[in-house]
């Protein structure tokens, strides 16, 4: 099994978890930005955030086989603070960055006129910049929170499949699905979603546009999730390509629109070491024209 977690924080992880995720067959991850507990009182707390994110993290990861991607903006969170609105200002510098492939987390909390600005103005960096954008759906008064978001995304003018709308659930999926964007699903401890639930959700929703993540942080949360989801799908009689459908081609599909997903094996980290191989299938990297054999085939 080959894993790409679309939305973990592994800012708050330790190397441990790396290890694990690497033995359990992650590969690949995005990180975005998000909330880190407690308030921030400047932007300057942000630029050290992202430069960590996009340098630290990154080096991090690679030393136990993961590429690291990451996605960068300003929380739902932390959008009704004034303190940190002017964030919003330094992002474009970052969305250059070649390990940025997306913004988010942007979306709601608490659904203020605030929120509504904010999201708005990281919807447009996402059609200036041609880059794919993660949304946070808000944990309270989801349906309508969900409802609210893909009108602010159709008035925007970004193309519905640049968007994934994430932490979806039972209620929310099907106006997500017929919107035409992504469809992002955590698997997370006593919230948002279970593995079991998943599985009903992809039987009969089907593996079409659906992203899964751990969205682990530093809250009570489980980095080998994904993996789990993968094992309760093969229980529930999905086979090897569609877990590898759910799990590494659709993220793969999704992260790709960014032009810079970097999916080669680490210095290190042969194929000899990997439970996969490689085939000739390919991803741009950094807008450049070339491009390098990238996607693994599934494990035979």
């Amino acid at each position: 099994m080959r894993i790409f977690d679309p939305h973990i924080h592994m800012s708050s992880r330790t190397t441990d978890d790396y290890e694990a995720m690497y033995a359990a067959g992650v590969r690949a991850l995005v990180e975005p930005s998000f909330w880190l507990g407690q308030p921030r009182t400047s932007v300057g707390s942000f630029v050290d955030y992202f430069d960590a994110l996009t340098g630290w993290e990154r080096f991090r990861a690679s030393q136990f086989g993961i590429r690291h991607h990451c996605a960068v903006a300003l929380n739902p969170k932390e959008a009704n603070d004034a303190r940190c609105r002017e964030v919003l200002a330094e992002l474009p510098r970052f969305l250059r960055r070649e390990s940025v492939v997306a913004i988010g987390e942007t979306g709601y909390d608490s659904m203020t006129a605030e929120e509504d600005e904010v999201l708005e103005a990281h919807l447009a960096l996402g059609v200036e910049h041609r880059l794919p954008v993660i949304v946070h759906t808000p944990h309270r008064d989801k349906k309508y929170g969900t409802r609210r978001t893909l009108e602010v995304i159709a008035d925007s003018g970004i193309e519905p499949g640049l968007v994934v709308l994430d932490h979806l659930n039972e209620v929310t999926v099907e106006m997500v699905k017929e919107s035409g964007a992504w469809m992002g699903f955590s698997i997370y401890p006593d919230t948002k979603m279970d593995a079991h639930r998943m599985v009903a959700l992809l039987q009969r929703y089907g593996t079409e546009r659906v992203l899964v993540n751990s969205a682990a942080d530093w809250g009570r949360s489980d980095p080998l999730l994904t993996a789990k989801t993968g094992a309760a799908m093969l229980d529930a009689g999905f086979d090897a390509a569609d877990v590898d459908r759910v799990l590494w081609q659709n993220p793969v599909e999704f992260f790709a629109q960014s032009g810079r997903l970097d999916l080669t094996p680490l210095p290190g980290f042969a194929l000899a070491n990997a439970p996969e191989t490689f085939s000739g299938n390919s991803v741009r990297r950094g807008g450049a024209d070339a491009t390098v054999p990238a996607v693994p085939e599934a494990a035979r």
